[in-house]
């Protein structure tokens, strides 16, 4: 990701400014604000705003004035039943405005999550950049041939230079004739609004998206995990390490009980309880489908022939 001179100036200038308040701050996020993070080639998330610290869920979570308890370890557990039974609306009263800037075909992923407020650049009013999402070769494969939403095998060799070859080329003669369609300055040209229509979905675009802590983390739930598409994983990846240095406490129960644990269906906590006793379940003894039996078996890292 490439910052101009006059982006680096601007950031470097909120950076600098300094504003007295009354309402509580996060040290830890203050370290972040405005500051641009790369993602993929040409993307970018940086913090905008910000409301609410840990302090904040405990706080209505207790309906209590000021600080709540003196006990750190008291609001950490508060935090982790709040996350451990699944109570939503304390972590409501923390928001985040992001700055992001990510290819059209991610953004259509992201947008599906509507529990934010998302105000997007305008291709009707203004011109986009001329910048595609090329794949990095590591990130080159083939379509699953046991997951219709997934990747298989990487591409290698020639088959790898002529897919990337193709994108590059394809994005450049879109980019091209998006140009021609508009005229030239003082030429009357088609309507930005129409022109749009011919550029590829991995062409760049930006917009600024606020959502709350709770609605954060569902989202981080879903789009950081590992069998989540790589291109809308990386921005994942580069909120993550914003929030665990803006709510400490709240991320790491969110990281215990939704990032790193596994729901169990009731077919599967049976078959645990009887594995747990001593019998020997197998895949046609466990009234689970076939799927069912090989995803459990993934999890307990057993073999599921």
């Amino acid at each position: 990701m490439a910052i101009t001179t006059e982006q680096q100036a601007e950031i470097d200038a909120q950076r600098a400014q300094s504003t007295r308040t009354l309402r509580a701050t996060a040290p830890g996020m203050e370290q972040h604000l405005y500051t641009a993070y790369p993602v993929l080639d040409h993307g970018l998330v940086r913090v905008i705003d910000y409301m609410g610290d840990d302090q904040a869920i405990v706080q209505a979570a207790r309906v209590s004035y000021g600080a709540g308890t003196k006990h750190t370890s008291n609001d950490a557990g508060l935090i982790n039943y709040l996350m451990r039974h699944w109570h939503s609306t304390p972590f409501e009263m923390c928001e985040i405005k992001l700055h992001v800037k990510l290819p059209v075909f991610v953004a259509r992923q992201w947008i599906r999550h509507r529990t934010a407020n998302v105000n997007e650049y305008s291709a009707r009013y203004s011109i986009l950049d001329r910048e595609f999402y090329i794949p990095a070769p590591e990130h080159l494969a083939a379509q699953s041939v046991v997951n219709n939403q997934g990747r298989g095998e990487l591409l290698e060799g020639e088959e790898a230079a002529r897919v990337l070859n193709i994108l590059r080329d394809d994005a450049t003669r879109c980019y091209d004739h998006y140009e021609q369609m508009m005229g030239q300055e003082g030429q009357q040209g088609l309507a930005r609004e129409l022109a749009r229509m011919n550029l590829p979905a991995n062409v760049y675009t930006q917009w600024y998206w606020k959502v709350d802590l709770h609605n954060l983390f569902h989202f981080l739930r879903l789009r950081a995990d590992p069998h989540a598409q790589y291109e809308i994983r990386a921005y994942a990846d580069a909120i993550l390490k914003v929030v665990a240095d803006w709510v400490p406490m709240a991320y790491a129960a969110f990281k215990d009980h939704r990032l790193e644990s596994a729901a169990v269906s009731g077919k599967g906590l049976a078959v645990l309880k009887r594995m747990l006793k001593g019998e020997a379940v197998t895949a046609e003894t466990s009234q689970m489908s076939a799927r069912e039996w090989r995803e459990l078996m993934t999890l307990l890292d057993q073999p599921s022939d």
